[in-house]
């Protein structure tokens, strides 16, 4: 359950009100990731050109940022750019949406600092241009002391990687202090991941009606609730995401376990010994 104090529903609108009246405050979810997909496709169903699809996708991560905050939404992790867009998309469509990202930066400070929302990224970042890092890094110091939703921008950033990239750091620990590989644990591994300051995701949004996963948190997501729209991102607001938070909480979390209405009773597993004696 949220902290006392942070909650800021009469800023929602009266259509997002609605839905999250119907909300159970004690089963909201702690971290929400979504896969942004779809501006591209937004474009072309338009006739325009692709860069207004990530111009417009843009506007909707501070828009939904907004109401995650209003609604205390403690973590918010948004697949913004991926390691293989990085290496696989046409380098002016690369070097747009570092410019583009830059200017989200400049721009939306501001709003951040009066939503009380804190920046920060994963991803092998340092691989960027340097003057897009120089204003990465500015966002976050200047939203440091935020201490609302963390809005974490997965850029240059790719599962497989991360994981590379935990269990070299981890290696290298286990060398430093000389520790028995068979010790290890999944906590060991948890540490090197670019979300070791963060919970794992309770529910994972994927816009554009795409079913698959991207290569996104492939070790965090191991329990989340998946909800697929297909509703394209640009297009994607606050009240859907509200929308999806109401869905995730109709949802039965079992963790790989059994509801108490499910399980085999004694008897029955008497019965079933019988049987195969």
């Amino acid at each position: 359950m949220y902290p006392a104090g942070t909650l800021r529903i009469h800023e929602l609108t009266t259509e997002e009100r609605a839905i999250y009246q119907t909300l159970k405050p004690e089963c909201m979810p702690q971290h929400v990731a979504i896969i942004m997909d779809g501006n591209g496709r937004w474009a072309g169903h338009r006739s325009l050109k692709r860069f207004l699809g990530h111009q417009q996708g843009a506007k909707s991560v501070q828009l939904v940022t907004e109401t995650a905050s209003r609604i205390g939404l403690p973590w918010l992790t948004l697949y913004a750019f991926s390691l293989e867009n990085n290496l696989r998309r046409p380098r002016a469509e690369v070097n747009f949406l570092m410019r583009l990202l830059k200017s989200y930066l400049e721009g939306n400070v501001q709003r951040m600092m009066d939503n009380n929302v804190r920046i920060r990224y994963i991803g092998r970042t340092h691989e960027l241009p340097s003057e897009v890092q120089d204003k990465m890094n500015w966002a976050a110091d200047m939203t440091a002391r935020n201490t609302g939703t963390t809005l974490t921008l997965a850029l240059n950033y790719g599962a497989r990687s991360e994981l590379v990239d935990a269990f070299r750091a981890l290696a290298a620990e286990m060398k430093r202090k000389h520790l028995n590989p068979e010790h290890l644990t999944e906590e060991d591994v948890h540490r090197h991941l670019y979300t070791a300051h963060m919970p794992d995701p309770d529910l994972l949004i994927r816009t554009s009606g795409e079913m698959r996963i991207s290569n996104y948190l492939l070790w965090q997501i191991a329990y989340a609730e998946i909800y697929v729209t297909e509703r394209l991102w640009p297009d994607f607001r606050g009240i859907h995401l509200l929308e999806a938070i109401a869905n995730f909480q109709r949802r039965e979390r079992r963790f790989g376990g059994l509801s108490d209405s499910v399980g085999i009773t004694d008897e029955e597993a008497e019965h079933a010994k019988i049987a195969v004696s």
